[in-house]
């Protein structure tokens, strides 16, 4: 087994759009996209059921690397997979909140969001003014999960229209998180 770890692309509701940090990763980096049979109507069995897949493909380790909906896919797998131990770390970005009550239905088959302490490092990393998960709520999920939590300030969903372009703070983020030993 190679310690090389693979690094999983996993996107939120609908995919990430060509100008997405996560596709500029994807590109720019060699990352691979964990690709959902359906990114419009999610269900949350079948996104765990496929990354397990993506998982299992071969033996190296991998760093998850979530935004959205992608740290909630996160957060379920980590409570139900036997293979959670294949993860080094995981950068969650902007999860939302899915126990809104202004949830979109095709999101209601992930509530309630899962609330275990996640079996592998990790860091959530939240914006200030984040349409989807008010900043106590992002914080709450970290607590929740067990993990360090990291605010870039007002950054909206940090996606696309955010205007991150290649995102470096992001990238060095995810570095120091994969360079911690702890």
């Amino acid at each position: 087994m190679s310690d090389v770890p693979r690094f999983l692309i996993l996107p939120g509701w609908l995919d990430s759009g060509p100008t997405h940090w996560q596709s500029r990763w994807e590109r720019n980096h060699g990352f691979e996209r964990v690709e959902q049979a359906d990114w419009h109507w999610p269900r949350r069995g079948d996104w765990m059921a496929r990354l397990d897949e993506v998982v299992l493909r071969n033996d190296r380790p991998v760093v998850l690397v979530a935004h959205s909906l992608g740290c909630q896919l996160a957060a379920a797998w980590s409570a139900h997979s036997r293979h959670t131990v294949r993860v080094q770390a995981a950068l969650l970005v902007a999860p939302p909140d899915v126990d809104r009550s202004d949830t979109p239905p095709q999101l209601h088959n992930w509530q309630p969001a899962v609330r275990t302490a996640l079996k592998f490092r990790a860091l959530v990393v939240y914006s200030e003014n984040d349409p989807f998960a008010e900043p106590t709520r992002s914080r709450g999920l970290a607590a929740d999960w067990g993990v360090r939590e990291h605010s870039i300030g007002a950054a909206g969903h940090i996606n696309g229209e955010s205007g991150l372009g290649e995102w470096p703070e992001g990238f060095e983020l995810l570095r120091s998180l994969w360079d911690d030993p702890s």
